[in-house]
């Protein structure tokens, strides 16, 4: 009768590696993505027309004030405040300021000669929600003096310092011209001009460190 030969297992050094090796493995399978792999949004000066006193409503419906409505053409402008391993930033307060559709913001240090607007807020802020999202109603603005058309915003995660950003628009002429926009790179102007979609939203996710 023949001998049945069993096969021999393999020494316990390498069967503990192979455990070794497959769990390595599986870790680095479900690793969350590099720490670097979302650029920063690129920060650009606050301006001189951050409000020096805030309006008596600054709830993020920027395009209306009281019982008025503003002027111009309405735009919804929503993302997410995000870190650069794109986890969300729940809690932070985002600020928005901007000219109102005639080119004038609600600043005494704006002297030009356009008009104000009575049913223009002009400024708004909301806490970013624990998907790190936010949403402001507003109106495109408008050019003035040495600018393109564009929207400040400032960024304040709890317990951390103020972040200052400012979004473009992708259809305005003016902006060849414009030169802080022209002093990003352009990858960096990638980053913070977008487009007004046919139902006038437009969507920026903001990436912090």
């Amino acid at each position: 009768m023949p001998v049945q030969v069993q096969p021999c297992p393999p020494p316990v050094p390498a069967v503990r590696a192979l455990r070794v090796f497959t769990l390595a493995l599986g870790l680095v399978s479900a690793a969350p993505l590099s720490a670097q792999s979302l650029a920063r949004t690129p920060e650009q000066p606050r301006g001189p027309f951050y409000p020096r006193q805030m309006p008596a409503e600054r709830d993020p419906d920027v395009a209306r004030f009281g019982d008025k409505a503003a002027q111009g053409e309405v735009i919804e402008v929503s993302g997410r405040i995000l870190r650069r391993d794109g986890r969300p930033i729940a809690g932070a307060r985002v600020e928005l300021w901007q000219t109102n559709a005639l080119g004038r913001y609600h600043h005494p240090g704006d002297t030009g000669s356009a008009p104000l607007d009575a049913g223009f807020q002009g400024y708004g802020e909301i806490l970013s929600g624990a998907d790190g999202g936010f949403r402001f109603r507003t109106v495109r603005p408008a050019t003035y003096p040495g600018r393109t058309p564009h929207l400040h915003f400032a960024v304040a995660p709890s317990g951390s310092r103020v972040s200052n950003f400012t979004l473009y628009f992708a259809d305005a002429r003016e902006s060849a011209g414009d030169f802080l926009l022209r002093d990003l790179t352009a990858d960096q102007r990638a980053q913070v001009v977008r487009e007004v979609g046919p139902d006038g939203r437009v969507a920026w996710d903001i990436v912090l460190p």
